[in-house]
């Protein structure tokens, strides 16, 4: 093969080859409702989700500013207020908000950068699945 031609491939094929592992090798959620979300975060936790630590978790601060009541209202069965913003926030029960927890990528954008908020770092997946467990119990 001529090397002028293997040396502009490589990057394509590279790419290729690294989409293909991240295919193959990444544990995808691909949730469509959040009980199959829930069940994801579950498996990867290892262990059963409990609704009484996800209303815990939820409900109390974990030695930052906010807690995630502090925005979504303790009662998230009603629409919450942003604490800095005053922006408007959806109930966060699935049975109240049909959008809620129903599309992976989406629900991990909003964990990532809400548990940062309350937490200063992402929540577990056991944290997440707790969560969602007290939330669909809504």
């Amino acid at each position: 093969m001529n090397p002028n031609r293997l040396n502009r491939t490589f990057p394509i094929r590279l790419a290729l080859a690294f989409g293909l592992a991240l295919a193959i090798g990444a544990p995808a959620l691909q949730a469509a409702t959040p009980t199959e979300l829930r069940n994801a975060y579950t498996a990867r936790a290892g262990a059963p989700a409990m609704a009484a630590r996800g209303e815990q978790f939820f409900t109390s601060s974990h030695g930052r500013e906010w807690s995630c009541a502090s925005c979504h209202s303790a009662k998230p069965t009603v629409p919450g207020k942003h604490a800095s913003t005053g922006k408007t926030i959806a109930p966060l029960a699935p049975r109240l908000n049909s959008t809620a927890f129903t599309d992976e990528a989406r629900a991990e954008k909003w964990f990532r950068r809400n548990c940062n908020d309350v937490l200063g770092r992402e929540c577990s997946a056991a944290e997440k699945a707790d969560v969602l467990t007290w939330l669909i119990g809504l």
